[in-house]
């Protein structure tokens, strides 16, 4: 009887496993089923970058905008043109001093409520703003590029509210020139922030305790924030910080994951049902707000960010070296 109980238990696992399993999406929880199509594909959109970030869509335009951190360059890709430059530099312009062989070029970026995109720029090291146009002599205007005047390391990536405060990360990737070293003779903050910038100008540290922050995105609600720890080999981690209070807890641990595959946490999104789609171990993450693995999108290698079109057909990810895009219900 014992033998018996155990096969049943083995062929419900197989059968389980082979049904929530493909070779693109791996699914946890049928519930996600409702935004996500188990049977999409992986459409290959552009290659031959360094270090492609910050996808952002251009309803108005129906385009995709992104960084090269590495070519210090800004993109765009659409349906009829593909991909071609658009804002040339990006994120290093001699404003500040910066180590010219890291990767300098600006990082994510967002629209704020005038349409104009909001950048965090690495070899500047400061966040600015600039029209949503081409330019290849662009002028940058400093929204702010100090804590307590001490110039910022190098902003990652940000996340804009509804009232137009600006949250955002400020690891030392501007310095990094290969997988191990950093280069620090221009730094001035010794640790890696996370800050708030409200509409009045007042900046302030959210949290000082994470040892690289990278991606961030505010929750539907506004009541807190979400910011991925890319430090893989100590701490891989998504925490979550009440925008009020600063109080923060953790909200996924990824220790697990990264010891199987390939990848780790950097950029995020929130999609309109709550759930997170973030970059990780093996491709793109579903999470739901309560901190549950959902599903799996398999790619198989790191990936850098990932963010919606208006209407949520598709799923944007920016690879190190590519930009694709994935089909949503």
């Amino acid at each position: 009887m014992k033998k018996t109980i155990l096969v049943l238990m083995f062929i419900s696992f197989y059968s389980f496993s082979q049904n929530n399993i493909n070779e693109v999406i791996t699914v946890f929880d049928n519930s996600i089923l409702s935004i996500i199509d188990k049977n999409a594909k992986i459409e290959v959109l552009g290659n031959n970058f360094r270090v492609a970030e910050g996808p952002l869509w251009d309803d108005n335009e129906n385009k995709l905008i992104f960084t090269d951190v590495r070519q210090n360059k800004m993109f765009v890709w659409s349906e009829n043109n593909g991909v071609n430059e658009y804002i040339v530099p990006s994120g290093s312009t001699g404003y500040a001093p910066s180590f010219q062989k890291g990767g300098i070029g600006a990082n994510g970026i967002a629209f704020d409520n005038n349409g104009d995109i909001i950048l965090c720029q690495h070899g500047d090291r400061r966040v600015a703003k600039i029209s949503n146009k081409k330019n290849k002599n662009p002028e940058f205007v400093t929204i702010v590029d100090n804590y307590e005047g001490k110039r910022f390391n190098s902003p990652n990536d940000l996340s804009i509210s509804k009232n137009g405060d600006i949250y955002f990360t400020d690891p030392p990737y501007g310095f990094w020139y290969d997988r191990t070293n950093f280069d620090n003779r221009y730094r001035e903050i010794d640790f890696n922030g996370v800050y708030k910038l409200s509409n009045n100008g007042k900046v302030e540290l959210i949290s000082k305790e994470m040892t690289l922050p990278n991606g961030i995105a505010l929750s539907l609600d506004e009541k807190y924030i979400y910011v991925n720890n890319s430090d893989r080999a100590n701490d891989p981690k998504i925490m979550r910080f009440d925008t009020e209070t600063f109080e923060g807890i953790l909200f996924f641990d990824g220790k697990e994951l990264v010891k199987k595959y390939k990848g780790g946490f950097d950029g995020l999104k929130i999609h309109s049902s709550g759930n997170i789609f973030t970059s990780g171990p093996n491709g793109i993450l579903i999470i739901s707000p309560d901190g549950k693995l959902m599903a799996m999108i398999n790619y198989g290698k790191a990936l850098t960010n990932c963010n919606f079109d208006s209407e949520e057909k598709y799923l944007y990810v920016t690879g190190f070296d590519d930009v694709s895009r994935i089909k949503l219900k």
